[in-house]
């Protein structure tokens, strides 16, 4: 990853199902006969979210389908900018962004599997295709996650993404002394 480009990201903006998830969508029925629906978030992306923020890069959350358990995975990690849109129509969501916190296209990271994705893609500065992606996405990519959507690909991409900005040892030392003072302080 070009440490210019990793540089000027100031947002990244993530798609969920095949990013987040590994796109599977479980269904099922609750004892009150509501229907519920379950997806599986890869851990170590959570982790990857909070090391970008640390270094002080904007997460968005922009998705093609709406579900409860997307919002919930949003309020845990801290994400304001979460957008739901059954239409996925993603493009005038993530203008909104960017004029919202007067961010321009040059700083934006958009990671990404599907065609849906494809418009914003198109502009942002470092578009990312998942190991999963379609051969579409993957031939617009400036990079690419060598781990699929769902496992780990967020990780993956924060992880490089801060090395390339050389903020990557400075957030885990803040990230480790933070757990090892909590720890101290409960002892």
């Amino acid at each position: 990853m070009p440490s210019e480009l990793a540089r000027a990201v100031k947002l990244v903006v993530l798609d969920v199902d095949g990013v987040m998830t590994d796109g599977g969508i479980y269904y099922g029925v609750s004892p009150s006969g509501e229907t519920v629906e379950l997806k599986r978030f890869e851990i170590t992306d959570g982790l990857g979210v909070n090391l970008m923020q640390r270094a002080g890069i904007e997460v968005a959350i922009v998705t093609g389908r709406r579900s409860e358990v997307v919002a919930m995975r949003a309020r845990e990690l801290g994400i304001e900018e979460v957008h739901q849109d059954p239409a996925a129509e993603k493009l005038p969501i993530v203008r909104g962004i960017l004029q919202r916190r007067n961010i321009d296209w040059g700083a934006v990271a958009f990671l990404s599997d599907d065609l849906a994705d494809m418009p914003v893609l198109a502009r942002a500065a470092l578009p990312v295709a998942v190991a999963n992606a379609v051969p579409e996405i993957c031939s617009v990519a400036r990079w690419r996650t060598t781990r699929p959507g769902g496992a780990g690909a967020v990780r993956e991409f924060a992880e490089a993404l801060l090395k390339a900005r050389g903020d990557w040892t400075k957030v885990v030392e803040e990230y480790l002394e933070e757990r090892e003072e909590r720890a101290d302080g409960s002892a």
